[in-house]
C-alpha cells in the first residue's frame, strides 16, 4: 500500500469515527429524521456537480430504480436508526457497533446470494455477534430510563448495510460508484423529506447543532464518499474494507476527547471481540477474503 493510500485511510477512519460524535451533538435538537433528511439530501446535491462534470448523469438515469432502492437500505434506514440510537448510547459505543457491518454483509450474502462461508468465516460470524452481546450487555435495561430500544436500533442499523451490499452485488454489478453514491443519497433525502418536515423541531436550532449537521453532511458524507471511492479504485475493496477496523478507534477517541465519554471494560472487550470476528468473517485472518 502506498503512503498516500495509508493517509487517505487514516483520514477516512477519523472522519467516519467522528460522524457519531456529530450525530450526538445535533440529534437532541433536530431529531433523527430531520437530521438525516438534511444529511442525505444535501450530501447528494453536493455530489451532483461532480456527476455532471464527469458526464455520468446517463449512468444514474439508466439504473435509477435500483439505485433508489440502494439509497433506502444504504442511507435512509441505517442513518435514521443510528441517529435514534445515539440519543441514548455514547458515540464511541455506536462506532464500535458499526464495525459489525461486514459481519452482517457476510451473513446476508450467505443466506441471499448463497455465498460459501468456510468454517473459519462462519466462526467469525459467531465471534463477532458474541462481541455485540458483550458490548451492549450493560445497556440492556427496560425501565423508564432504559436504552434497550436504542440498543436494538443501533444493532439493527448495520443489517441494512448488509442488505444494500447484497442488492448491489446482485442488481448493480458494474454500476458507476459516483452515480450510485449520488443517486442513492438524493433518493434517500427525498424519501425522508416529508418526515423531516413533519417532525421539524418547533424550537430554534442552535448554531452548534447546525455546525454538527454541516460537518456530518460535507465532511462525513460527501467528502468521505469521494475519498472512499478513490481508495477502492487505488487499493481494491478487500484492503479498503480494513478501514472498518480503524473507525471504532477514532470513534471511541472522539467521544472520550469531546464528550468525556467513559471508555469502559465492556467497550474495550466488546470492541476487540467484534474486530476479531470481523477479521475472521471477512477472511482477513485465517482464510481467503
Amino acid at each position: 500500500m502506498r503512503r498516500n493510500d495509508l493517509y487517505i485511510m487514516l483520514i477516512l477512519a477519523a472522519v467516519w469515527g467522528g460522524s457519531f460524535l456529530f450525530m450526538r451533538l445535533a440529534v437532541g435538537e433536530l431529531g433523527p429524521l430531520p437530521m438525516m433528511g438534511l444529511r442525505t439530501l444535501c450530501a447528494g446535491l453536493l455530489l451532483l456537480p461532480l456527476l455532471i462534470i464527469q458526464k455520468k448523469i446517463p449512468l444514474l438515469l439508466a439504473r435509477w430504480r435500483q439505485i433508489a432502492i440502494v439509497g433506502v437500505f444504504n442511507s435512509a434506514l441505517p442513518f435514521v436508526f443510528f441517529a435514534y440510537a445515539t440519543q441514548s448510547i455514547p458515540s464511541g459505543t455506536m462506532s464500535v457497533i458499526n464495525a459489525v457491518t461486514p459481519l452482517w454483509g457476510a451473513a446476508i450474502a450467505w443466506v441471499w446470494l448463497k455465498d460459501v462461508l468456510p468454517p473459519m468465516r462462519m466462526l467469525g460470524l459467531f465471534v463477532g455477534f458474541a462481541g455485540i452481546v458483550v458490548l451492549v450487555w450493560d445497556k440492556l435495561t427496560f425501565g423508564a430510563s432504559g436504552s434497550a430500544l436504542a440498543v436494538a436500533a443501533g444493532v439493527a442499523a448495520p443489517i441494512f448495510y448488509g442488505i444494500a451490499a447484497s442488492f448491489t452485488k446482485k442488481y448493480l454489478k458494474g454500476a458507476d460508484p459516483v452515480a450510485t453514491a449520488t443517486g442513492s443519497l438524493i433518493s434517500s433525502g427525498l424519501l425522508l423529506l416529508p418526515f423531516s418536515i413533519w417532525f421539524w423541531p418547533e424550537t430554534p436550532v442552535s448554531i452548534g447543532a447546525w455546525g454538527a449537521v454541516l460537518a456530518l453532511t460535507v465532511l462525513c458524507t460527501s467528502i468521505a464518499y469521494t475519498l472512499y471511492y478513490k481508495l477502492l479504485i487505488s487499493i481494491g475493496p478487500s484492503k479498503a474494507m480494513t478501514v472498518t477496523f480503524l473507525v471504532p478507534v477514532f470513534g471511541v477517541f472522539w467521544g472520550w476527547l469531546c464528550l468525556d465519554e467513559a471508555v469502559t471494560l465492556h467497550v474495550l472487550l466488546g470492541g476487540l471481540v467484534i474486530l476479531l470476528g470481523t477479521a475472521l468473517a471477512t477472511g482477513l485472518v485465517g482464510g481467503r477474503r
